[in-house]
């Protein structure tokens, strides 16, 4: 087995096999049918939003659906760019598709919470739950990546250091 996969990376890539597709297909049919998919499950609580609160009109509703497909679509584009960049085993160790991911989180992560908040304003429990969901699997990503350091290339003065302490300890046994 490998061990030069980070944590954040192997978490990264299984956000990406559930956000890519999904968020995919739900923009595509925004952009075809605004409307009606914009009434559909993951987007009900923002059109029941921006119909009731913001008040808007057939053409402002397509706007907005497709705004939020554009949103989705720049998301699905930075997992996708994370993916091709983890394919390189020297950027996957140093950590240099981070950015990509975390972009890709951060984005994500605001989409998430205002749909679900406005599934909470408008009343749709199973809305909420999706989109509540889906902002804590974004954030548990953010966290373990925040706190996750990229490996550094070891040098020799680290490794005389190592020795030292373990010198060091043995003398400290001994003694």
């Amino acid at each position: 087995m490998s061990t030069n996969w980070r944590i954040s990376s192997f978490n990264g890539v299984l956000l990406a096999a559930y956000f890519i597709p999904t968020w995919t297909l739900i923009a595509f049919r925004m952009m075809v049918s605004p409307i009606h998919s914009f009434y559909e499950h993951p987007n009900i609580a923002i059109a029941f939003f921006a119909g009731d609160y913001l008040h808007l009109a057939a053409a402002g509703m397509v706007r907005a659906a497709w705004l939020l497909a554009l949103g989705r679509l720049t998301v699905v584009a930075f997992f996708a760019i994370f993916l091709v960049l983890l394919a390189r085993p020297s950027i996957r160790k140093s950590g240099g598709a981070d950015e990509a991911l975390g972009i890709g989180l951060a984005i994500g992560s605001v989409i998430s919470f205002a749909s679900m908040m406005m599934a909470s304003q408008v009343g749709e429990a199973a809305a909420r739950q999706l989109h509540a969901t889906e902002l804590l699997m974004l954030l548990g990503t953010a966290i373990v990546l925040l706190v996750e350091r990229p490996v550094g290339p070891r040098t020799e003065q680290d490794a005389a250091s190592d020795g030292s302490v373990l010198e060091r300890r043995q003398l400290l046994n001994n003694g």
